[in-house]
């Protein structure tokens, strides 16, 4: 959420932000300044009505003093102020209508993101690895992994419906075996503090990280109760700070989190209907870090490098691009997305997203820092990505170390977490 303050006094400043985004400043906007003019003119008038008010007090008090009758001046003493009440009560409304309006206002992208619509407009940013030839035609994961006993949609579908899936064998060891492999690598060679948060979440919590009012439709949520299955693990690990202020000196903090994630995909119908790139369910290792203002952009990059080390060890072939304005997320300022590629669909697809979102959540949460040698607190600026999303890692691997067999070779660097073996073949 932005600061109502600076919107107020960088109004031209926001609608051209907001343009950026290809948002209708004025539909989003409202009638914010008006309500503004609106609420400083009654705020102006009962500050001048409790001016007249606190006169007339002095002079009953003196006729009261002396002996006089002060029952018209009472009189006028409860009428001024039962008007004052009336204009602070409406410019209070005001004042929250302002603020409901504020909270649907996306964030300001940095100067630094291109502006554009759509994400036909991303900026390439770099490419790393070489995409692997075959003397074969290359096939989509779903192919491999039915073909290989791994990767069951039917049973998924008997059990839950669509857009799930039921990992088998090897398979299943490959999914856990990519959550071990990258927590290992965030914890032990990046410096992040594993944490492992609850997947039911409050709306405070949603609402902190920027997920509700305006997204409640792409959430689960338990019925008869304020609890809602997590969309990612930035909303509860975010949330473990929320009213809280934290040490300058813990800062940067830098969190990782493997946990599942719960989407309704609304909105995504006859997308991605094949395979598992789009499921209700899926798992991700998160990456979160709180920083001070002046850390977040260099933290930033950071964080993104970190998820990009993940895709090296792997081998695996992706580019990153940078996100355009209009396809940044609500909450973020600037946006990386890797995309990495899958040769069986001749394609690259987001296999990460990394964002720095400033102050916007922590001003939501009410996440804060205190400066050393200074009395008053600073937000804190947050920052998550995916560290990775495990399934489309799993899936890439399917699909860059296939054979012509129908089998898959095993990454060197999972081969460990994967008892010694080698090769995924038919069982």
């Amino acid at each position: 959420m932005l600061d109502l303050n600076f919107v107020r006094a960088n109004l031209e400043l926001v609608e051209e932000k907001l343009r950026a985004r290809g948002v209708d400043s004025a539909v989003l906007l409202g009638n914010f300044r008006e309500l503004d003019v609106d609420r400083r003119a009654r705020i102006t008038q009962a500050e001048g009505l409790q001016a007249q008010r606190n006169k007339l007090s002095q002079e009953v008090a003196r006729q009261r003093k002396a002996g006089e009758d002060a029952t018209a001046l009472m009189d006028q003493t409860r009428a001024l102020k039962q008007e004052t009440d009336e204009l602070e009560r409406s410019a209070a409304q005001a004042e929250e209508a302002m603020r409901t309006l504020l909270v649907a206002i996306p964030n300001l992208t940095q100067d630094s993101v291109p502006p554009g619509k759509s994400e036909a407009e991303n900026v390439e940013v770099m490419r790393w690895g070489r995409q692997p030839e075959f003397d074969f035609a290359p096939k989509p994961h779903w192919e491999l992994g039915e073909s290989l006993g791994i990767l069951d949609f039917e049973r998924a579908a008997k059990i839950s419906g669509a857009r799930f899936a039921v990992y088998w064998g090897l398979g299943a060891r490959l999914e856990r075996a990519l959550a071990g492999f990258m927590l290992d690598i965030q914890t032990g060679e990046h410096g992040y503090l594993e944490v492992l948060p609850p997947f039911l979440v409050n709306s405070d919590s949603l609402f902190g990280t920027g997920q509700l009012p305006k997204f409640a439709a792409d959430l689960f949520k338990c019925e008869g109760s304020d609890h809602w299955l997590i969309p990612t693990a930035e909303v509860p690990v975010t949330n473990l700070y929320r009213g809280e202020v934290l040490d300058e000196a813990q800062l940067p903090l830098s969190l990782v989190a493997y946990t599942p994630c719960f989407r309704s995909e609304a909105g995504s119908y006859g997308k991605d209907v094949r395979g598992v790139i789009r499921q209700h369910q899926f798992q991700k290792v998160e990456l979160v870090k709180f920083t001070r203002p002046d850390q977040s952009n260099e933290e930033h990059e950071r964080l993104t490098g970190h998820a990009e080390e993940i895709l090296r060890r792997l081998e695996l072939p992706y580019r990153k691009m940078l996100l355009c304005a209009g396809d940044t997320g609500a909450a973020s300022s600037k946006t990386y997305d890797l995309e990495v590629w899958l040769p069986g669909q001749g394609t690259y697809r987001e296999i990460s997203s990394c964002s720095n979102f400033e102050a916007y959540q922590a001003r939501r949460a009410n996440i804060r820092y205190k400066p050393q040698g200074k009395n008053k607190t600073e937000l804190v600026h947050t920052l998550n990505g995916s560290g990775l999303a495990i399934g489309r890692t799993w899936l890439a691997i399917l699909e860059n170390y296939q054979q012509a067999d129908g089998s898959v070779r095993i990454p060197k660097e999972l081969q460990r977490y994967m008892g010694g073996e080698e090769v995924i073949r038919q069982r």
